[in-house]
């Protein structure tokens, strides 16, 4: 597994056998080794600075923010790191101001703060942590009543089960995450390697990157690479070979990368899910990849659609 991408090297034990236990997980909560990672309306506590650093809480610091959390939210458990019990709380039904306080922090101290602006600049083991955090934070949030019956939800097994509060349906629900391919198109013209990349209009002026989208019922990942492929781009593809997972939790997503052997060239963006798609050579995307060039861009480096083109880049 390449383990260079980020948020894909939680360094913890998640330790799904004990949490069930509720005994043991108050044994944790009150631990002095308690750490705690904050989340405030799907932001992550940072330090200010020049470098972003993550706050970690610990000892008092901790043991403040969870018996802040326990009635409103409580603390979701994420597993054991050296020895220590690390939790996320959420902070959300406060102020930022106020969840600052209770954190131990103040404005020129520290921020909340979207992952996806200081994940590229923090260590991946720290950065999969904060991704982990956020993602179980969004998912106690869309999860707070029963899909099934309308009743409300509460959280149960340290927080990785909301079980609906209705005891005529009392129906367990689990965090999910929506998987997605994600892929790199290749083909090679006048004895040359291209690659396909494509860009949505959201997207910041002039960045092209890999083309993706969500696997859909009853497909196999295989079948969703080559229908997402023809579906944006209007290139016929074969030979979806698999080559990374990465978790996107933005909000709750599972990249699934692969590569696509290209059948046809000519690119059809009718459809309008991309703005634009064109074929890249091995030596322009080399050249973009190296010069900060003002036409063209690459995909963010957090991302697996960087990894993706920066494995062709070395293994056309």
């Amino acid at each position: 597994m390449p383990y260079s991408l980020a948020y894909a090297s939680v360094p913890l034990d998640r330790a799904a056998n004990l949490r069930g236990n509720e005994d043991w997980l108050n044994q944790q909560k009150s631990s002095a080794n308690a750490r705690v990672l904050v989340v405030w309306r799907d932001c992550n506590l940072i330090k200010a600075g020049e470098e972003p650093e993550a706050v970690i809480l610990s000892g008092e610091q901790a043991r403040n923010v969870l018996d802040q959390t326990v009635e409103k939210h409580p603390p979701v458990f994420l597993g054991m790191q050296d020895d220590a019990p690390v939790f996320m709380a959420k902070l959300s039904h406060l102020t930022e101001e106020d969840a600052l306080n209770v954190s131990g922090s103040s404005a020129d101290q520290a921020a909340f703060v979207d992952l996806r602006s200081v994940g590229p600049l923090i260590s991946q083991d720290t950065g999969s942590l904060l991704a982990m955090a956020r993602a179980m934070a969004y998912w106690h949030r869309r999860h707070m009543f029963c899909g099934a019956c309308g009743a409300d939800t509460a959280s149960e097994t340290g927080g990785h089960v909301r079980r609906c509060t209705n005891s005529n349906c009392n129906l367990e629900h689990f965090p999910r995450t929506d998987p997605a391919v994600i892929m790199l198109v290749t083909t090679t013209m006048e004895s040359v390697e291209h690659c396909l990349l494509g860009r949505q209009a959201s997207w910041a002026a002039r960045t092209y990157s890999s083309l993706a989208g969500f696997v859909e019922p009853g497909e196999s990942l295989e079948t969703a690479v080559l229908r997402e492929v023809l579906e944006e781009s209007g290139i016929k593809a074969t030979n979806a070979k698999y080559q990374a997972s990465q978790p996107w939790p933005f909000p709750s997503s599972l990249m699934l990368g692969f590569r696509a052997r290209a059948l046809t060239h000519e690119i059809d963006t009718s459809s309008n899910e991309l703005e634009d798609a064109r074929w890249f050579s091995h030596a322009e995307i080399i050249d973009i990849a190296e010069n900060n060039r003002d036409d063209h861009k690459l995909s963010r480096s957090d991302s697996i659609a960087s990894w993706l083109i920066e494995d062709w880049i070395k293994n056309p």
